[in-house]
């Protein structure tokens, strides 16, 4: 929680001061506060006696600093103000310009023991001020630590000791705002669950949560506190979702809906439970999206994939109009977590492409290797074509492959086999990759190894130099593992490899792969390399096809040839140019295979073909097919069923004037 909004909240609340602290230090010798200090936390403040006296002034930290709005802050023991305004002046004005003062001066704190120095130059420190405190004591160490422990030289500080003591000993006396939130910076700080600090304020909390005191923002608050604390089963957390769905919508904050959405993710076994709510949620928050800033963006998009809220699709689409203005200013996490939602939810517009490819463009190199290996993976699983981010990703590889795992670089090539498409630098990346590859074979998970290879078949760049090591047993026997069989799909990429070995390398003389592990067709149903036919599409050629060639009996549609391809529509001619019919075998003298592509054949955003139908087209060629595509951007052109018929026979027989039927 920014300290903005701590100040903002905390204008309301009450003027609770921290007094005590230097009569408790005063009763207890430094040394022994050490030294107590070396325990559990409760122990450090059990044996103090709450004194009413002031926090200590520490003569160190007495040095006089200004605040941003020209008026000066002093710090206590120096007659620093004139006589018109007076020593009163500080503790009269307390929650107005120098409340403000506090927060600005806080903001500027770069450690603990910053902070700890500057509140102890105060004379007064109203509970919200404490809580702030703390607040940028736990900003300040995440920033330094990813665990947020405090040092042990904070631990031990008397200033930190004195401001817990207070918290201990008399919660009740906290306003519900500084309540919450000073249990929340002590969780993040990872204090001792079980220390009487925290299960004071636990208490407290529960006793007015039972009473229905506290506000939304308060609930939101500790409800998130109390998941760190206690986990996602915490009995108080029932409760505090219950008041909250008995409050409005439109009370809410833009922040408080965000912790909502944190607070469901973190317990999703409760899902099912509050869905009606967290329906109300989705819908309200179309009307807070504009508010939203890049992380609030990122956490809600990350909650709703967890939640699996797909009925909340025209959220999705409109954060994703937001993310647009958002892309340069994510953090790489939070790019990566909206990709990632992206594809769960499979949401793309051509705006968002654009804005991508210009982030990509011009950050690739500094992009964190995760990062660029989720945007391969959307255009991956979008079936986006986008030559500013391929080449950009390319370009990255050659100059810092050593900054991706392996898995990142399967993830990053990929896409280039998959959407078909070479690169400009396509010598140095795969010259790279082949670098990389005969450093590292043998650390490749065998099946990501396999499908890096085949990737690189279906752009003609052939893994020749790796074929006798893919077909080898010991390789098969690793690629299998533990299972009792080869998966198919594996076995079809080994098959087209092999395929691809004897048609478009003769010159690789290394061995075979056995018959055993060969497929019979690459049309399948579950892990298929080729695309099934568009029915809409076939059923519009083929009503072409018999008016062209007066019946059906002249072609054969979805046929298995001997090499594992399927043909949509097969075509024999005899050495004189006549048709046969498809129930001949004898006398065939030349194939037309018709490839009737529909979209899906396609990269999405283009006339680009897939990688896996541009080899079926080259291979079907290779095998002496005359392959002939019709595909349906061009269908989609022709207005009537006489257009279709002249279209057809322009595409079949323009190469051959003497055919007959």
């Amino acid at each position: 929680m920014a300290l903005i909004t701590l100040g903002r909240n905390f204008y309301i609340l009450s003027d609770f001061l921290i007094h005590g602290a230097l009569s408790a230090l005063k009763n207890h010798p430094v040394n022994h506060v050490h030294k107590v200090a070396k325990g559990p936390l409760w122990l450090w403040f059990c044996s103090l006696q709450p004194v009413p006296v002031r926090v200590r002034s520490h003569h160190a930290c007495c040095k006089k600093f200004h605040s941003e709005n020209g008026n000066d802050l002093h710090p206590v023991g120096e007659p620093a103000f004139s006589q018109v305004h007076g020593r009163d002046r500080l503790e009269q004005n307390l929650k107005n310009e120098d409340e403000q003062i506090f927060y600005r001066r806080l903001n500027n704190f770069t450690s603990s023991e910053e902070v700890l120095s500057f509140i102890s130059t105060l004379e007064t420190l109203p509970d919200t001020m404490a809580a702030g405190a703390l607040q940028k004591i736990c900003e300040v160490e995440k920033k330094a630590s990813d665990d947020q422990r405090l040092p042990k030289e904070i631990l031990e500080s008397s200033i930190f000791q004195a401001l817990c003591f207070r918290f201990e000993q008399e919660p009740s006396r906290l306003s519900n705002a500084g309540l919450v939130t000073v249990l929340q910076a002590l969780i993040l700080l990872n204090l001792d669950p079980q220390s009487s600090l925290i299960l004071n304020l636990v208490a407290e909390c529960q006793n007015r949560l039972k009473r229905g005191v506290l506000e939304v923002h308060n609930l939101c608050i500790l409800g998130e506190s109390l998941i760190r604390l206690q986990g996602p089963g915490c009995e108080m957390l029932e409760l505090i979702i219950y008041q909250l769905q008995a409050e409005k919508l439109e009370t809410f904050t833009t922040e408080d809906i965000v912790t909502l959405y944190r607070i469901f993710q973190a317990c999703t076994e409760k899902v099912d439970q509050h869905q009606t709510f967290l329906n109300k949620i989705n819908n309200f928050s179309l009307s807070i999206v504009p508010n939203l800033s890049p992380k609030s963006i990122s956490q809600m998009l990350t909650a709703l994939v967890v939640l699996d809220q797909t009925p909340a699709l025209p959220l999705v689409i409109k954060l994703g109009k937001y993310v647009v203005r958002h892309i340069p200013h994510f953090t790489n996490e939070e790019l990566g977590n909206v990709l990632e939602a992206f594809i769960y939810f499979g949401h793309h517009d051509r705006f968002f492409i654009t804005a991508l490819e210009q982030h990509v463009a011009v950050r690739c190199l500094t992009l964190d290797p995760e990062v660029t290996g989720k945007v391969m993976e959307y255009c991956n699983r979008k079936l986006l074509l986008s030559k500013p981010i391929f080449n950009a990703v390319a370009e990255t590889f050659v100059c810092q492959s050593e900054k991706f795992s392996l898995s990142q670089i399967s993830e990053l090539i990929e896409p280039f086999g998959k959407l078909n498409y070479l690169p400009p630098n396509a010598s140095a990346l795969f010259r790279k990759l082949e670098n990389v590859l005969l450093t590292h074979f043998n650390h490749f998970p065998p099946k990501t190894l396999l499908r890096l290879l085949h990737s690189c078949s279906l752009i003609e760049c052939h893994p020749v130099n790796f074929m006798a090591k893919i077909f080898s047993p010991f390789f098969l026997q690793k690629l299998q593992g533990e299972e009792s069989r080869l998966d198919r799909l594996s076995l079809a990429l080994l098959t087209q490899l092999f395929l691809t070995s004897i048609l478009e390398c003769p010159f690789y003389k290394g061995p075979k792969l056995l018959p055993k592990y060969q497929v019979k067709t690459f049309l399948t149903p579950c892990c298929s390399l080729e695309t099934p036919l568009d029915f809409q599409l076939y059923k519009s050629v083929v009503m072409g096809l018999i008016d062209l060639l007066g019946e059906r009996l002249y072609f054969a549609s979805k046929v298995l040839t001997p090499y594992c391809y399927t043909i949509d529509v097969e075509i024999k001619l005899d050495e004189e140019g006549f048709v046969l019919p498809f129930t001949v075998d004898e006398d065939v003298h030349k194939r037309i295979a018709l490839c009737i592509d529909g979209p899906k054949r396609f990269c999405s955003n283009s006339q680009h073909l897939l990688g896996k139908e541009a080899i079926k087209q080259r291979h079907l060629r290779l095998l002496g097919y005359q392959v002939v595509q019709v595909p349906y951007h061009e269908v989609e052109m022709l207005r009537s069923r006489l257009e279709l018929v002249e279209y057809l026979q322009k595409k079949l027989f323009s190469q051959n004037s003497t055919v007959h039927w």
